[in-house]
């Protein structure tokens, strides 16, 4: 079996993310949506009880593409987002 490669990026929030993302949040999610339908991210959801961060994991890309993504992110951009990084994931099952 071959081993797929993806990048996963994490995000960390702000402590209070879930009062602070009304905004925003429409706008973040079309944004993945379009990553989606365009087949750069497979998938992408929060992390945590309360939610802490979120994971989205990109299909195979260029790394350019993803520095991108975060850049124009709402949730960047306005300051929901703590800290990020993206990590090669080779994915074997």
């Amino acid at each position: 079996m071959d081993a797929e490669k993806h990048t996963l990026l994490l995000y960390e929030y702000v402590d209070d993310i879930i009062e602070r993302r009304g905004p925003y949040r429409d706008a973040h999610l079309a944004l993945l949506q379009q990553l989606k339908d365009s087949g750069t991210v497979l998938m992408a959801g929060a992390l945590g009880d309360p939610v802490t961060g979120a994971a989205i994991v990109f299909n195979p890309c260029d790394p350019a593409e993803i520095g991108e993504y975060v850049l124009r992110d709402p949730y960047v951009v306005n300051g929901l987002v703590t800290d990020w990084k993206a990590l090669p994931w080779t994915v074997v099952i």
